[in-house]
């Protein structure tokens, strides 16, 4: 037998998982439920090898299948370099078919890891780290409680692309709320122009039920924002993002609604943009069907699908129903779906 955390990117779907640490060692940012009540502990070397052996023998005569691995959970990299490199140096001993190798890792980690320590990783094959930034501002951060500064986003990011690691951004736009909006895509886009992240990946906020957040809208603090509101941030985002080689992405991601909106800034950032553009140009109405649409199919639908009117009428009565519990209805309706696909907290609470 051997431990698995609860989440992962994306891109590592296909990876080996091999547990380093359980949990978050911070675990108080008021949008991420993913481990609330649970504590964070790092794992020994020999608990850890003990793992991969047990994986190995399960894998078998497959194992030479096995090209990429995935360090969990929250921030892998915390533990000491030495114990890293020995970890990965016996991976590799087990799996010797493995090429690449990733973890999550959180900005003052990354900022306290030096560039030597990070380059000798490199070298052992730690291919990419993915590092969640959530957002430039001091102040969004700040709120979110986030537990990070923008000089450890920068620091960190850029210790981590002197050593030649692959760097993996991810960004939430509607974090900052609608108060904070410009703010929040001004001066995220501002810190990625300096870092320049090999990815950047696009997380639209959704907010849970349970977070600490829903007391700020209660009384009236934080705003959230709606999908209309939302692309017009992430349009004024790309807008202010240098023509890098960096890949942004939101085709990976299920909550965001333009998955198109996927591309290295310096072929596409056009092509976005005029994307975003044609959303921000639709009526209510057809912003409301494009939004219902696309959130309840994993389907990445072309924006022109709610120009039919064939469609409109067979969407019409559904956004009809829904604002019938007021002048949000939709909006509301949005809100429950993409609260429903982010990750729950593991125990039912928010601790």
């Amino acid at each position: 037998m051997y431990e698995q955390g609860v989440i992962r990117p994306p891109s590592e779907a296909n990876s080996l998982f091999v547990r380093v640490t359980r949990n978050c060692p911070w675990n108080q940012c008021v949008f991420c439920p993913a481990y609330k009540g649970t504590k964070f502990s790092k794992r020994t070397v020999d608990e850890i090898k003990k793992d991969i052996d047990s994986m190995a023998k399960e894998y078998g005569g497959y194992n030479t299948r096995v090209q990429t691995a995935f360090l969990q959970d929250a921030d892998s990299l915390l533990l000491p370099t030495a114990d890293l490199l020995e970890i990965i140096q016996y991976l590799k001993d087990k799996f010797p078919a493995i090429t690449r190798i990733t973890s999550y890792a959180r900005a003052p980690t990354l900022r306290k890891k030096s560039v030597e320590e990070l380059k000798q990783l490199k070298e052992s094959g730690l291919e990419r780290v993915h590092a969640g930034m959530e957002s430039g501002s001091a102040k969004v951060l700040k709120m979110i409680k986030k537990g990070i500064t923008p000089e450890d986003i920068i620091e960190g990011g850029l210790h981590v692309k002197e050593a030649g690691i692959s760097l993996s951004e991810y960004i939430m736009p509607g974090v900052g709320g609608r108060t904070m909006s410009e703010e929040h895509a001004l001066e995220t886009a501002r810190l990625l122009n300096i870092v320049r992240p090999d990815f950047i990946r696009v997380r639209t906020f959704a907010l849970h039920p349970l977070s600490p957040l829903n007391k700020m809208v209660a009384d009236g603090t934080f705003v959230p924002m709606n999908d209309d509101e939302m692309v017009a941030e992430i349009r004024l985002l790309v807008s202010n993002l240098d023509e890098m080689h960096s890949y942004f992405s939101c085709g990976d991601y299920s909550p965001n609604l333009l998955m198109q909106i996927d591309g290295y800034l310096d072929e596409k950032k056009a092509y976005m943009l005029s994307e975003l553009d044609k959303f921000l140009s639709l009526t209510k109405e057809q912003k409301q069907a494009y939004s219902l649409i696309r959130r309840t199919s994993y389907m990445n639908y072309p924006i022109d699908v709610v120009s039919d009117e064939t469609v409109m009428k067979q969407i019409r009565p559904e956004i009809a129903k829904l604002e019938k519990n007021g002048d949000n209805g939709v909006y509301k309706h949005i809100q429950d779906i993409m609260a429903s696909q982010i990750p729950q907290p593991p125990t039912g609470e928010w601790k």
